[in-house]
């Protein structure tokens, strides 16, 4: 009897066991669809949502205040986009300095950790612009505490390590948001970064154009640039034409004279920015001799003629701005030109922006930088190409740097990149980049020249042209 009592407060047990575990398996929590993650934070919002296999695609507005100093004071939709991959991978927070791209990519250190990647428009171009805009709130430091909210906001739904990385102005964001803010990023990897500390001190252009390439690559893009000046009036008449035809204006740079100039002096720096040296072949060899199409083809081509009309200013009113009141901007000489030639030289910023935007040069906030990584770099990447001009004038790293390093990318332009470094720096530039995303695998812990990227090249999202701007826009 007590055998089979001992059976039945068995079959009991079991029994209410088994309830009790399908009771917990029901009332398991179902999981947050990651969307529905993103948009329960506060003052995020639903652009659209793009698919792209393997991937979560988002394009997203944040809500920032106008000025971090006093949030109260008025909000901007700011533009955001997030590749999403996984919660449980690293994530690269990614900004070009300009606009954001609404299309699925990936920058090179997502590749690198096969990770999530975050991508940010920069505040005042539109349409993550204030209404009414005050520029006077257009500085690194709003910039980089935008960045830095949209990292608090989204760490709690990425937690595992973020790296941060940009090319050109890009690089530049990414280096000034780890002055302000250096304990978010786990890592930095800043592409072909400009560094004007002093901005009336640019002779390291005009010795980067005396050698670059090669000689006669040199001559050849001289001579073209020259020639468009000494044809200045037949050219010009060509120009006057095409605005016409196309609705071009020239209000803010003042003159059709002065944006042709600008644009003729784009050229030869325009060409290593953008080309290289085996470009050189389809540059005229004879420019005296070349025709007037010729000469406009190949001009049009490398520096474009639209580059300086109020349309094509316009965009990057944000950018002219701040070479203009923090940044700073190259001045070059042209030895190979006569005088008589040129009549206004490498145009300032402020003649690029409409005067109604006041503007004063801040000569310190480069100096800050400048000397806060030479003293304070942890985990810094920067990469350079070597025929580009924009890296002249590079930053450097002092003894206070810790893990942090600066690499050339051999007869590269402004597309440098870690797979263009020689092969034992692209492996230890892989390997600091993994270890710093917390995903090195055991075999590079012990060997980095092991190391090669964790995501297999996808060509649509890892395709990347260096996109053609004006050559004073990094």
């Amino acid at each position: 009897m007590r055998k089979a009592f001992r059976w039945l407060l068995a079959l009991v047990v079991l029994i209410g066991t088994v309830s009790t575990a399908g009771a917990a398996t029901a009332a398991e929590p179902k999981a947050v669809d990651i969307k529905d993650r993103l948009l329960s934070i506060p003052g995020m919002s639903l652009i659209e949502e793009k698919p792209y296999t393997g991937y979560r695609f988002f394009v997203l507005n944040y809500t920032q205040p106008v000025d971090h100093r006093r949030p109260s004071k008025g909000t901007f939709q700011q533009r955001i986009t997030v590749l999403h991959k996984d919660v449980n991978r690293p994530t690269v927070f990614y900004t070009g300095g300009y606009n954001v791209s609404t299309n699925p990519s990936r920058r090179e250190p997502t590749q690198i950790v096969d990770g999530n990647q975050v991508s940010m428009e920069y505040r005042y171009f539109t349409p993550s612009r204030p209404a009414p805009a005050d520029w006077s709130k257009l500085d690194i430091w709003q910039a980089a505490s935008d960045q830095h909210r949209i990292f608090e906001a989204l760490k709690p739904i990425y937690s595992e390590n973020w790296i941060s990385t940009g090319g050109s102005k890009g690089g530049m964001t990414a280096t000034y948001y780890e002055r302000f803010y250096p304990r978010d990023m786990d890592g930095v990897v800043a592409y072909v970064a400009p560094n004007d500390v002093v901005n009336k001190e640019d002779s390291a252009y005009d010795r980067f154009f005396a050698r670059v390439g090669t000689e006669e690559c040199r001559d050849k893009l001289n001579g073209v640039q020259r020639e468009a000046l000494v044809r200045r009036a037949p050219l010009e008449k060509k120009y006057a034409a095409y605005a016409a035809d196309n609705g071009y204006t020239f209000d803010t740079i003042g003159s059709l004279d002065r944006a042709y100039e600008a644009v003729v002096l784009d050229y030869v720096w325009g060409f290593w920015q953008y080309s290289t040296l085996a470009d050189c072949a389809d540059i005229p060899a004879d420019a005296k001799n070349a025709t007037d199409e010729a000469i406009w083809d190949s001009v049009d081509t490398i520096s474009g003629f639209s580059a300086y009309t109020d349309q094509g200013l316009e965009t990057y009113t944000p950018y002219y701005y701040q070479a203009g009141t923090q940044l700073g901007a190259p001045t070059i000489h042209f030895p190979h030109i006569e005088k008589k030639y040129i009549r206004y030289g490498y145009q300032p910023p402020r003649n690029f922006v409409p005067r109604s935007i006041p503007m004063k040069f801040e000569p310190w906030a480069m100096r800050d930088v400048d000397t806060w990584v030479k003293h304070n770099a942890r985990h810094m990447l920067f990469v350079y190409g070597e025929n580009d001009p924009w890296g002249a004038e590079p930053f450097r790293l002092g003894h206070g740097a810790r893990d942090s390093y600066v690499m050339t990318a051999p007869g590269m332009n402004h597309g440098a990149n870690v797979a263009g470094l020689v092969p034992d720096q692209k492996a230890l530039a892989t390997a600091r980049i993994l270890d710093w995303a917390d995903v090195a695998p055991a075999k590079v812990q012990e060997n980095p020249s092991a190391a090669r990227p964790l995501a297999a090249f996808d060509a649509e999202l890892d395709a990347r042209d260096v996109e053609r701007e004006s050559a004073l826009r990094p």
